[in-house]
């Protein structure tokens, strides 16, 4: 399962709002290689759901996850920050083994 925090519900439907997207766009999370440590997320708006894509409800958000990107994914809480130490999303991974500092790239 994949969870949000309601700081992350909140900046999602801010979001949205601010670029004229509908409450019919999902969110979608993905798993794609590069980064510094070996693999990035993807966090993107998608009205379209796959065939191949698992589909979790949080907080009457959809989000949307391709089968390949689940593996990696399995457990993760989104989270928004808009402190002094960095604002933007941040994914709690409980699969990986090491983060970057900017929080955007992990390893398994």
């Amino acid at each position: 399962m994949v969870t949000i925090t309601d700081k992350a519900k909140a900046r999602i439907i801010e979001l949205r709002r601010e670029e004229g997207k509908s409450d019919e766009h999902n969110v979608r999370v993905s798993v794609q290689g590069g980064g510094c440590s070996g693999l990035m997320y993807q966090l993107t708006f998608d009205e379209k759901i796959q065939d191949s894509d698992e589909i979790f409800e949080d907080k009457s958000v959809k989000i949307l996850v391709d089968k390949k990107s689940l593996l990696y994914l399995l457990g993760t809480t989104l989270d928004f920050s808009d402190g002094l130490n960095g604002k933007g999303f941040q994914f709690i991974n409980p699969n990986a083994s090491r983060t970057c500092g900017c929080g955007e790239s992990f390893a398994v």
